[in-house]
Parts: structure tokens; sequence; C-alpha cells
């Protein structure tokens, strides 16, 4: 796919009735990338799995979806630079690291989760502008959720899209759309000994298993990708805390329906993580909280 010759002078800068306006198609495209990666997900015998440079797994869902998503977002609007992960490559920082607007895409977000077929796997896209996300879809194809929101708006949910036929028209997609339930975060400041329920993958650290010892008492709720950040939008989790290695189109599509929701998405020193062109696209350590004025422990800051 051809890469949008775009400049920071060309960039637009949305308007919240142009995110909201756009939203539904974006929510659309995610819903049927997700559609082809589970297609895969159910083919009889193990999917092929071969590694990339940084020695992480991608598989031919990965790529295929990420040749829809593209495609799919390069046709609704031109114009915007584009930055995935299967994709990045085609990419180089001198030709991005002016942009101020541009989508950001994970097409399959835990593909270990996929390989092991736990289905907690997402497709996440986001759109970037003056360096924070303000539009964000996450898709649970195996669950049949997909959780969206506009910066500035309400954050929403939809359920029972298993059930939807293949090959949905966009005119029954709006209706689809207008099925979504509003979600927000939980709140902890006015409660004394909460429990607090924690998100966590399988393969967390230690740094992860001292800062939630630091808690009192807590549920843990295993999950994997970022639908854990969207389990604390939602408010079944209040914190899904992050330190080890993560790149920017891993979060910013939750971050923006955690924001939406109350929550926020916080680096070391308090703040929101923001989307800054770099070479490696990687974030700081981080915690997704539901309550961002609840006191939670300090962590470290540093890979």
């Amino acid at each position: 796919m051809n890469t949008p010759n775009v400049t920071q002078a060309s960039l637009p800068t949305f308007t919240q009735a142009q995110l909201q306006a756009i939203l539904p198609q974006v929510c659309k495209i995610a819903y049927e990338a997700g559609q082809r990666i589970s297609a895969i997900y159910h083919q009889a015998g193990a999917v092929a799995v071969e590694k990339k440079h940084d020695g992480s797994p991608v598989t031919i869902a990965d790529q295929q979806a990420d040749d829809f998503i593209c495609h799919a977002l390069t046709d609704l609007l031109p114009d915007v630079g584009l930055i995935s992960e299967e994709s990045v490559e085609r990419v180089p920082f001198a030709t991005r690291q002016a942009w101020s607007c541009y989508w950001l895409v994970d097409p399959l977000d835990g593909t270990k989760e996929f390989i092991e077929r736990t289905g907690e796997y997402s497709v996440n896209i986001a759109l970037i502008d003056a360096q924070q996300p303000v539009l964000g879809v996450v898709y649970a194809p195996e669950k049949g959720e997909l959780y969206c929101a506009v910066h500035g708006g309400g954050a929403f949910k939809l359920t029972g899209l298993l059930a939807l036929e293949a090959g949905i028209t966009d005119q029954a997609w709006l209706t689809v759309m207008a099925q979504a339930q509003p979600i927000e975060s939980s709140r902890l400041v006015c409660q004394t000994h909460p429990v607090i329920n924690v998100a966590v993958s399988r393969r967390h650290g230690q740094s992860t298993t001292k800062f939630v010892a630091q808690l009192g008492d807590t549920q843990r709720i295993i999950m994997g990708s970022a639908l854990k950040t969207c389990l604390v939008a939602e408010g079944r989790a209040d914190v899904y805390p992050r330190f080890g290695p993560t790149s920017l189109w891993d979060t910013a599509a939750s971050q923006v329906v955690l924001e939406a929701a109350g929550g926020s998405v916080l680096n070391a020193a308090g703040h929101p993580l923001k989307y800054v062109q770099t070479q490696s696209l990687l974030n700081p350590f981080f915690m997704a909280v539901g309550d961002a004025a609840y006191p939670w422990p300090k962590f470290p800051e540093v890979f």
C-alpha cells in the first residue's frame, strides 16, 4: 500500500462533530477486520507463525487485517497519514516525524492470545491529532464486543456482534451502532477500604506483582490485549498497571475510550500518555485507572 503524501501543513485538526461523523465508519472497519481475523482463528489446524525483527510473533491474520484496515482508512481520509504495527517500516521516521495528525493502528493486538486460542485479542484503531488520541475503537472479535469513543464525548460499548450476518450494509450498521450503551469508569476515592479490581495479563512481571501487593485487598482479572484498559473503562476493573514495553499502537485506541469514560492512562509523573513521533514509537510505563484521584502507589518509569 502506498503511504499518503502528507505534510504538517496539510494535516487537519478535527472538530468533535467531524469525529462523531466518521466514528461509525471506523467502527465498521474494525468489525470487518475482526471478522477476517476470526475466520482464520477458527480454521482447523495451527496457524503458521513467523518472527519479526524484534522477535515478536506475526501471523497471516495480522497481515490480512493490516492490509484491509490500511486500505479502508486511506479511502476514508486520503490525506491523513497512517502508522500500523505491521506496516510501520514503510513509513520512515524522516517522513512521519512532522505529522501532527495520523491514524495509529494495531490490526491484531494480542497475537500471542490469538496463537494460544484464549480469544482475548482485539483490533485497535485510533486517530491522533496534535499528539493526542481523539478517536478510538477497540473490537474483540471472539467476544462480539466493540468499544468506541471520541475525545470530549462519551464512551460506548456494543455487544452481541457475534450474531450479525456477514456482509452487513452501511445502513444496517448504523442501526447496530444506535444500540451502543454508554460506559463509565468506577470511582474509588470515597471508599475507605475498597477491594481493588486489577486487570493483568497472563505474562506480567515482578514489577506488576510488587505494585499490586501495595494495593491491599485486590481481585485480579486476567485479560489480554487492550481489552484490559477497556475493562477499566467500563468499571469492571479499577486499574491496569503496565510496567513493560508497549508501543503507541497498543494504547492509543483504548486510551480514548477510557478517558471518555472518565478514567485516565497515566505515566509515572501522573500525566496522560502523549503520542509524540519517535523512532522507536515506544510508550513509557503506565497505568490505566478509573479514578485518577485515588492514591495509587508509585511505579518505575524506566525500562
